[in-house]
C-alpha cells in the first residue's frame, strides 16, 4: 500500500475518535468498503502504529490490526507477502517494548497473540519464545512488563503449540511471581498461570505438582492485589482463581485450608476496599460449592464461621441489588448449609447465633437473626428436634426494641416456614399475632408483611380464627401504603387466598376493587413489580373460589396478562404466563379457546435470544464472581472475532446484561413450565401445538441455566404422560417384555423425548435437575410402563445406579479419589437426590413386576447402604420407604431376599424416628402379604416390634399417627395371611382400638380385608368388638367426610352391614348405618 493510501487510512481512523456520529459512521463506512478486505492494510496499519504520534490512533491501528489477522481464520495474514509477514513479526515485539502508553501496549500483545496463533502452529515463528524469554527476564521492569503480557495474551490464543515448553514457563513464572519492582507483573504472571492451569491433564503428576508448588506464591500475589487497593487486577486475579475453583483437575486440593483462610482474612478486613472484600467472599463462596468435600474433610466449617459473623453485623444497603460484605457473608452461609452435611454447620452457628443474639448491640443480634434464616434450607431436618432451642429467640427477636433485629427476625420467620412447616403452624397462636402488631409500625411494615405472607401459605388449617383481622387490616394498607409495601401486601392477601380458600369468598369482591387499578400500571421498577404480583395474586383468588365465581373476572383478566406480555417486561410475561398456567387449571377445557393466542408467546419466549447483538454469549459457570447468584452468573461474554465487529468486551456493561439475561432466563423457565400445565389441562384441545412445543422443549435441555434445564425436563414429560392418556391404551402389564403396546405415535414422542433426556443427564452437573429427572422418570415409568423404558431399561437403570453409588456426573468431586467412598455424612440437598433416585427403582420395581429380581441384586445393597444409624433421617426413611415400594412392585418375586429384608426391618422398627417407623411398619407388612416364605414363625416377634407404634394420643404428630396407620395395615396383613398364628385375644383390643384410621387412608383396604377375613372365618373373635366397630364402619362410610375407602371396600363393606343387620339390626341401625341397607 502507497504512502498516500496509508495516511488516508490514518486520516479515517483520526475521523472515528471523533465526537461527530456521522463523521464515525461514513469513516467506519469508507474503511471496511475500501481497506479491511484488503491483506495489504495489516502493513499498513502496522506503520500507523509504529508512527503515529496520536495514543488514541496507535490505540486503534491496533485493535483494528488485531482484527485483520484474526479475520476468517487467518486468511488475509497468509495472503500478505512473505517478507512483509516476516517485518511485522520481527518488528512489532521491538515496537511493544519501546512503546510508552499501556493501552496501546496491551493491544499490541494481542496483535502478536493473532499472529502467534497462525505462526506457531506452522512452526513458522522460533524467535518469538526466546524473544519473549529474554523480556520477561530483563533488567527493565517496563520489559518485564511488556513481556509477560505478551507471553499471557500468546498463551490465551496457543496453548496447545507450547507444551513442549511447559516446566520452562513454570520456571520462569516462579521467578516473575515475586517481581521485587512490579506488581503489574506478578499479576500478569497469574493469569498466565491460569491459563496453562486449563490444559493439565490430571494424570501429568510433574506438571501438577510444578503448578501445585507455585499456588501459595499466587495466592500471596493476590493478597498483595487487595492490599495495594488495584481492583482492577484483583478482580483479574479472582477470576483466575474461580478457574481453578471449577477445572475437574485437582489442581487446589492440598491448598483448600490455606485458601479459605485467605479469602476469610481479606473479607474481614475492614481496611480493604468493600468492593475487594466482596471479591473475596464471593472467591470463598464458589470455595465451598465446588470444593465441598475438601471443606468437609478438614472440617473447616466452623473456622469459616467464626469468621463470617462479624461480617454480617455490618451495614447493609438500602438497594437490594447492591452487594456488600454482609451480604456476601450470608450468602457464604447459606452455601455452607446447603452443601455440608448439617452436623459441620448447624451445632457451630447455634452456638455463635445463641452467643451475637445475647449481644447488646442490636447490629451482632441482627447478624444472628439473619444468619440463622440463611441456613435454614439447608439445615431444616436437623433443626426439626432443636427447635425448642430456636423459638424463644424468635419471639425475642419480633419484639426486640431494635426495628433492623425486628426486621431481620421477619426474614427468619419466612425462612422457617418455607422450610419448617409443621413447626411454624404449631406456634401461630405467637407468631401471627406479633407479626399482625409489627404490620403497624411502619418501620417494619414491609418485612413483616412478608412473613405474613409464608405463614399464611401454610396456615390452612388455622386461618379462620385470624382471617377476618388480617383481612382488615390488609385491606386498609392497599389504600394507604406506599408502592413497595402494597405489593407484599397483596402477596400476603394472595397467600390468604390459598389458605382459607373457598372462606375467602366474602373477602373476594371487595379486594378485587381495591387491586384492580394495580394492573392499569406501567411505571418501571416498583409499579411493574405491583402490577406483576397482583396478576400473581388474582390467579390465586381464581384457584380459592373456584371457576363459577371467577367467571365473571376471566376475559378481562386474560386480557390484562395478554397486555402485561406487550410491555416489553421480563418479569410481567413471567407473571402472565404463570397466570395462563392458573387459569387453564381452574377452568380447564374451557381455557381451550385462548390456545391460540397463548401458546405462541410461550414459543417465543423459549426460543429468545438472551445475548446482545455482537456478543456472544456462551455457557460458563466462571462470571460467577459478578455476583455469586443464579442464573445470572452463568454467562461470559466472549469477543468471536467477527470481522465487523465494532463493541470491544471492555465497553460492555456486564453487570447490566446479566440483570438482562437473568431476568429473560426466569422467564423462559416459567414459559416452558406452562407448557407442560397448559397441555395437562387442556387436553385433546392442545393437541395441535405438541410438536412445536416438545421441539422447542427439547432444545432448551442443554441451556446454561439449571431452572430452564428444569422446567423443560419436567413439561416433556408431561407431555408425554398426558399424551400417552389421551390415546386409546388399555392397562400395562408388568414384566420386561411389553404385552400392552402403545400406539405408534406415544412411542415416537417417548423415543424423541427419553433420547435427548439421557443425553442430558451424561453432563448433568446440578443435583436438583437430575432429581426432577428421576422424580419425572418414576411417574411417568408409573403411569405408562414397561412401555417407556423399552429400549431403556439399562441407560435408566443405570442412572439409578450411578446416583446411589454417589457415581453421577453431579455428584462428582475432582479432589476425591476414584476409589474412595462418598462420605455417609452428606448435606440434606444430597439426600434428595438420593431419595429421587428411590423413586426411579421403585418405578421400575413396579414396572418389571417379577422380572425386576435379577436387578434387585444389585439395588438391594445400594439402597440398604443408607440405612445406618450413622445416615441422614431423609436417608433412613428413603432407603425403608423404597423397599416397601419395591415389594409393592416385585409381588412373590421378592421370595429369595424375604431373610435380609425382614433382619433389616427389624433394625428399622427400633428407629428413633417416626418418619423410619412408619415406613418401617409398611414395609413389614408388604413383605408378610407378598413373600411365599411362611413367616408366621416370626409373628410374635414382629407384634413385639409394631407395639410401641400403638401407644399415641389423638393429638400426636402428623408421622407418629402415620406410623400407627401402617403399623395397624401391618398387622392386618398379618391376620389375612394366616391368621392361625396371631393371638387374637390380645391383638384384636389393640388392633380394634388404633381405628379408624386418621392418616394414611390407603391401609385401610388391608385393614379392611383383615375384618372381613375375621367375619368370615372367625366371627366369634370379632363379635366383642361390635359396639366399637359399627360407629368405624360409619365414620368411613360418611359420604360428607373424605374418601376413606375404595369402591370395592365399600361395596364388600355394604354387605357385611346388611350380614350384622340380620342378627343385630338394632346396633346397625344406632349407628346410622340404616341408611346403607338394601333397600333404605
Amino acid at each position: 500500500m502507497d504512502a498516500g493510501a496509508v495516511q488516508t487510512l490514518h486520516n479515517l481512523l483520526v475521523q472515528t475518535t471523533s465526537n461527530d456520529t456521522n463523521q464515525v459512521k461514513a469513516a467506519t463506512a469508507q474503511l471496511n468498503q475500501q481497506f479491511y478486505k484488503e491483506p495489504a492494510c495489516i502493513s499498513a496499519l502496522a506503520q500507523i502504529l509504529a508512527s503515529s504520534p496520536e495514543i488514541p490512533v496507535r490505540q486503534l491501528a491496533a485493535v483494528e490490526m488485531r482484527k485483520r489477522v484474526a479475520q476468517h481464520s487467518g486468511n488475509l495474514w497468509t495472503q500478505l507477502p512473505q517478507n512483509e509477514r516476516e517485518q511485522i513479526k520481527t518488528k512489532l515485539p521491538e515496537l511493544i517494548v519501546a512503546e510508552p502508553n499501556n493501552l496501546v501496549r496491551h493491544s499490541s500483545a494481542r496483535v502478536i497473540a493473532a499472529i502467534a496463533s497462525i505462526e506457531i502452529p506452522a512452526g513458522t515463528w522460533a524467535a518469538l519464545l526466546p524473544f519473549l524469554h529474554q523480556t520477561c527476564t530483563s533488567p527493565q521492569v517496563i520489559h518485564r512488563e511488556v513481556g509477560v503480557y505478551i507471553l499471557f495474551t500468546v498463551l490465551e490464543n496457543i496453548v496447545e503449540g507450547f507444551q513442549e515448553h511447559t516446566q520452562t514457563f513454570y520456571t520462569l513464572f516462579e521467578q516473575l511471581l515475586a517481581d521485587p519492582e512490579s506488581i503489574e507483573v506478578r499479576i500478569t504472571t497469574v493469569r498466565a498461570l491460569g491459563v496453562l492451569a486449563q490444559y493439565i491433564d490430571s494424570d501429568n503428576k510433574v506438571e501438577l505438582k510444578s503448578f501445585q508448588n507455585l499456588l501459595p506464591a499466587m495466592i500471596h500475589v493476590i493478597g498483595q492485589s487487595v492490599e495495594a487497593g488495584n481492583e482492577t487486577g484483583a478482580r483479574q486475579l479472582f477470576d483466575v482463581l474461580e478457574t481453578l475453583l471449577i477445572l475437574e483437575v485437582p489442581i487446589l486440593g492440598k491448598h483448600i485450608p490455606q485458601l479459605a483462610a485467605f479469602l476469610l482474612q481479606c473479607g474481614g478486613n475492614n481496611a480493604f476496599e468493600n468492593e475487594l472484600r466482596v471479591l473475596a467472599l464471593n472467591a470463598l463462596n464458589w470455595t465451598v460449592q465446588y470444593k465441598k468435600s475438601k471443606i468437609q474433610s478438614h472440617n473447616l466449617a466452623p473456622a469459616i464461621l467464626e469468621g463470617l459473623m462479624p461480617i454480617t453485623t455490618e451495614d447493609e444497603p438500602e438497594d437490594i441489588d447492591d452487594d456488600a460484605p454482609s451480604r456476601s457473608a450470608l450468602r457464604i452461609i447459606d452455601g455452607l448449609a446447603t452443601n455440608l452435611p448439617p452436623t459441620q454447620v448447624f451445632p457451630a452457628l447455634r452456638t455463635l447465633i445463641m452467643q451475637y443474639f445475647s449481644s447488646p448491640n442490636p447490629t451482632f443480634r441482627r447478624g444472628a437473626m439473619l444468619a440463622l434464616g440463611v441456613s435454614v434450607e439447608g439445615c431444616s431436618e436437623y433443626m426439626t428436634p432443636l427447635m425448642g432451642d430456636v423459638w424463644p429467640v424468635i419471639e425475642a427477636g419480633l419484639n426486640d426494641g431494635d426495628a433492623t433485629v425486628r426486621k431481620a427476625t421477619c426474614v427468619a420467620v419466612s425462612c422457617l416456614c418455607e422450610w419448617l412447616e409443621e413447626e411454624c403452624v404449631s406456634k401461630h397462636a405467637v407468631l401471627i399475632p406479633s407479626i399482625m402488631n409489627l404490620i403497624n409500625d411502619p418501620a417494619t411494615q414491609r418485612s413483616a408483611c412478608t412473613a405474613l405472607d409464608a405463614l399464611l401459605e401454610i396456615s390452612h388449617d388455622v386461618i379462620d380464627q385470624y382471617l377476618q383481622l388480617i383481612m382488615d387490616r390488609l385491606a386498609g394498607l392497599l389504600t394507604t401504603a406506599p408502592l413497595s409495601v402494597k405489593a407484599v401486601v397483596t402477596g400476603a392477601i394472595g397467600s390468604a387466598a390459598h389458605a382459607s380458600k373457598e372462606r375467602f369468598l366474602p373477602y373476594f369482591q371487595p379486594t378485587m376493587d381495591h387491586i384492580k387499578n394495580f394492573l392499569l400500571l406501567t411505571g418501571e421498577g416498583e409499579e411493574i413489580e405491583l402490577r406483576g404480583i397482583t396478576m400473581d395474586a388474582v390467579g390465586t383468588f381464581a384457584e380459592a373460589v373456584g371457576k363459577d365465581v371467577f367467571r365473571p373476572f376471566f376475559p378481562d383478566m386474560m386480557q390484562q396478562a395478554f397486555q402485561g406480555i406487550e410491555m416489553g417486561s421480563a418479569r410481567l410475561r413471567e407473571c402472565s404466563f404463570l397466570f395462563f398456567g392458573v387459569m387453564a387449571r381452574v377452568f380447564g377445557e374451557e381455557f381451550a379457546p385462548y390456545l391460540s393466542n397463548v401458546v405462541p408467546p410461550l414459543l417465543a419466549s423459549c426460543k429468545q435470544d438472551e445475548g446482545e447483538e455482537g456478543l456472544s454469549v456462551a455457557v460458563s459457570e466462571a462470571s460467577a464472581f459478578a455476583s455469586g447468584s443464579s442464573p445470572s452468573n452463568a454467562i461470559s461474554v466472549s469477543d468471536d472475532s467477527n470481522a465487523d465487529q465494532s463493541v470491544e468486551l471492555e465497553d460492555i456493561d456486564l453487570d447490566k446484561m446479566m440483570d438482562v439475561n437473568s431476568a429473560i432466563a426466569v422467564e423462559k423457565e416459567i414459559a416452558a413450565d406452562t407448557i407442560g400445565t397448559l397441555f395437562a389441562a387442556t387436553r385433546v384441545h392442545f393437541l395441535p401445538f405438541v410438536e412445536q412445543c416438545t421441539l422447542e422443549l427439547t432444545d432448551l435441555l442443554p441451556h446454561y441455566y439449571e431452572g430452564i434445564r428444569k422446567s423443560a425436563t419436567d413439561s416433556l414429560l408431561e407431555i408425554v404422560r398426558t399424551f400417552y392418556d389421551l390415546s386409546d391404551h388399555q392397562e400395562w402389564q408388568p414384566g420386561k417384555n411389553v404385552s400392552v403396546p402403545v400406539s405408534s405415535t406415544v412411542k415416537e414422542l417417548i423415543d424423541h423425548v427419553v433420547k435427548p433426556l439421557l443425553e442430558m443427564y451424561e453432563t448433568e452437573d446440578n443435583k436438583s435437575v437430575v432429581s426432577s429427572l428421576c422424580v419425572g422418570f418414576a411417574e411417568t415409568i408409573n403411569k405408562i410402563g414397561p412401555a417407556f423404558v423399552d429400549g431403556y431399561l439399562d441407560t435408566i437403570c443405570n442412572i439409578a445406579i450411578q446416583i446411589l453409588e454417589q457415581k453421577a456426573f453431579c455428584q462428582q468431586d475432582p479432589d476425591q479419589d476414584e476409589d474412595d467412598e462418598a462420605p455417609e455424612d452428606q448435606a440434606e440437598y444430597d439426600s434428595v437426590l438420593i431419595s429421587s433416585a428411590g423413586d426411579l427403582v421403585s418405578a421400575l420395581a413396579a414396572a418389571l413386576g417379577a422380572d425386576f429380581l435379577p436387578a434387585f441384586g444389585t439395588f438391594f445393597p445400594l439402597i440398604a447402604k443408607y440405612y445406618k444409624k450413622s445416615r441422614s433421617l431423609s436417608d433412613r426413611s428413603a432407603a425403608i420407604g423404597c423397599l416397601a415400594e419395591i415389594i409393592a412392585g416385585m409381588k412373590n418375586a421378592v421370595t429369595p431376599t424375604t431373610e435380609p429384608l425382614l433382619e433389616l426391618f427389624y433394625r428399622a422398627l427400633s428407629d428413633t424416628d417416626s418418619e423410619v417407623l412408619s415406613n418401617a411398619a409398611f414395609a413389614t407388612g408388604l413383605l408378610v402379604e407378598n413373600s411365599e416364605m411362611d413367616l408366621s414363625p416370626q409373628y410374635l416377634h414382629l407384634l413385639a416390634a409394631l407395639r410401641p407404634l400403638f401407644a399415641v394420643t389423638p393429638d400426636a404428630p402428623a408421622a407418629k399417627l402415620n406410623a400407627k396407620d401402617n403399623a395397624t395395615g401391618a398387622v392386618a396383613r398379618m391376620i389375612t395371611r394366616n391368621v392361625a398364628a396371631i393371638p387374637l385375644d390380645q391383638v384384636l383390643p389393640v388392633f380394634v382400638g388404633a381405628l379408624p384410621l386418621t392418616n394414611d387412608y390407603l391401609e385401610n383396604r388391608p385393614v379392611f380385608r383383615a375384618i372381613f377375613h375375621l367375619f368370615k372365618t372367625n366371627g366369634a373373635a370379632l363379635y366383642p368388638f361390635l359396639d366399637q366397630l359399627l360407629p368405624i364402619f360409619a365414620h368411613v362410610l360418611d359420604p360428607s367426610g373424605p374418601d376413606q375407602v375404595q369402591d370395592e371396600v365399600r361395596a364388600e363393606l355394604i354387605e357385611l352391614i346388611a350380614a350384622v343387620n340380620k342378627e343385630e339390626p338394632a346396633k346397625v341401625q344406632a349407628a346410622g348405618l340404616g341408611i346403607f341397607l338394601p333397600g333404605a
